[in-house]
């Protein structure tokens, strides 16, 4: 009886030593990683180093840089958004907060079109990433140039693996 026993409490052991949670700190091993589409780009890289900008904190976060491109039609509107996963949550967490409640702006959206479709990338030098996060997900919803009408949506992850 001793014996099944201990054989039982061995496997349940080694059963727990090898199954391991999916959950992972996003760090990217090799950077810049670049994703792209018929009409952007997404790259995400080392945070441009500046003394007033805060530095990664091991166990907490992580700093990188982004930088969005439009490499295919002509934009009437954009609109990028950055989320970041929770292990413990389904929902998506946004990356950047709006400090007043009137952030979304119709002109503001049609400037960062003009913007990108004058070859100006849109830049975030600096943002932090939780480490508890395990996906970057960077959102892009635009118009085209004449048909502006109808909203198109392209939607880019960025695992620890590199894209996904």
């Amino acid at each position: 009886m001793k014996r099944v026993f201990f054989s039982v409490c061995t496997v349940i052991v080694v059963g727990f030593a090898f199954c391991q949670s999916k959950a992972h700190a996003l760090t990217f091993t090799v950077l810049p990683i670049t994703q792209k589409t018929d009409q952007w780009s997404v790259k995400v890289s080392e945070a441009k180093n500046a003394k007033e900008f805060a530095e990664s904190q091991k166990g907490e976060y992580q700093v990188y840089s982004l930088e969005v491109k439009n490499v295919g039609e002509k934009a009437a509107a954009v609109d990028v958004q950055l989320y970041r996963n929770d292990p413990d949550s389904i929902t998506r967490f946004s990356l950047f907060g709006c400090p007043d409640e009137n952030c979304d702006k119709p002109e503001d959206h049609k400037m960062l079109a003009k913007s990108l479709n004058d070859g100006s990338p849109l830049k975030f030098n600096h943002f932090m990433l939780a480490d508890k996060a395990s996906e970057l997900e960077v959102v892009i919803i635009w118009t085209q140039k004449g048909q502006e009408g109808r909203n198109l949506k392209q939607t880019f992850k960025f695992t620890e693996d590199g894209v996904n």
